[in-house]
């Protein structure tokens, strides 16, 4: 499948992919996107673009992904079924990828009880594992969800989210797989502290063959302080922070918090350099753009390839 994506052809040449961040203003603020994408600029190769992100009212995915390629990047344009239905989903996707759009994440979004509209109506219409083969069937077989033919497919190279940290552990192989299954071509998971776990889950994709059906992406996040930490291990549902995490930054300075979280992610990134089945990091520097470039040299993944 070749949709024109460079996330894509860095993957099929076999080179350890890099991905970014970058969520949209709470305003129609084209400075701040800009802002936000100078950083991220030749350093990843591949930027999501967040789709109202924890509920919460931003510019949209598409909108933003526009001006982040006006900007130099390629965006990985966020979807979430939480807010559309199938009609306006394809119409959507049908005119992202006319914009040049080449890259998809399907997701089924953060509950809207959790936002900033909490009596806001949840559509659900389809799932993100049904918004997956959607997508697919568009691409694949020119075919909106009712059958009928398309004039001219999107080309899209289809992502998924994957958490394995969530309960019951020994079910998140097999939620990995349906997706597979359903046509994701890659999968971000969601950010890893708990090294133990992401090893045995990566082995087990290993194991079920997935890892040469699809390209894994492992999310990783770098703490900027104590408090951040002990924030995401108590108040974020679905995050996995062990206490040597929190032992590791109570045991620095305040000031040197953030430094010692920056290595702690690049400790990962190298692990996961090497690390079967493994094919690439999502980087999610939240609100922290400015310090990719440190991150991905420290990291050492620069230069970029291209492919």
């Amino acid at each position: 499948m070749k949709s024109g994506s460079q996330l894509e052809k860095i993957l099929t040449a076999g080179h350890f992919a890099f991905t970014g961040e970058l969520g949209p203003p709470r305003g129609a603020n084209v400075e701040a996107i800009k802002k936000k994408a100078a950083p991220l600029k030749d350093m990843v190769d591949s930027v999501n673009i967040t789709d109202n992100q924890t509920a919460v009212v931003r510019m949209s995915s598409w909108a933003a992904s526009l001006f982040a390629i006006a900007e130099g990047l390629e965006p990985n344009f966020q979807m979430v079924c939480r807010d559309r239905n199938r009609l306006a989903m394809q119409g959507d996707i049908l005119g992202a990828y006319a914009h040049g759009i080449r890259n998809m994440l399907c997701l089924s979004g953060d509950h809207q009880q959790f936002g900033d509209h909490p009596q806001s109506k949840g559509v659900f219409d389809i799932d993100s594992m049904q918004l997956i083969t959607m997508v697919k069937d568009m691409r694949d077989e020119g075919k909106f969800l009712n059958g009928q033919e398309i004039d001219d497919p999107p080309k899209m190279f289809i992502g998924a989210a994957a958490n394995p940290f969530a309960e019951p552990f020994d079910w998140r192989v097999y939620r990995l797989a349906k997706k597979v299954q359903a046509g994701a071509d890659f999968i971000q998971t969601q950010c890893v502290f708990n090294m133990e776990r992401m090893r045995e889950w990566v082995k087990q994709a290993n194991d079920m063959g997935l890892t040469e059906k699809v390209y894994i992406l492992a999310g990783v996040t770098p703490m900027k302080s104590l408090g951040m930490a002990r924030y995401m291990k108590s108040k974020v549902p679905g995050m996995d922070v062990p206490d040597y995490i929190i032992d590791r930054l109570k045991g620095v300075d305040k000031k040197e918090q953030a430094n010692e979280g920056i290595k702690i992610a690049c400790e990962q990134i190298e692990e996961f350099k090497e690390m079967k089945g493994v094919a690439g990091v999502h980087l999610m520097a939240i609100e922290w753009e400015h310090k990719v470039p440190e991150i991905a040299e420290r990291a050492g993944v620069l230069p970029r390839p291209k492919v």
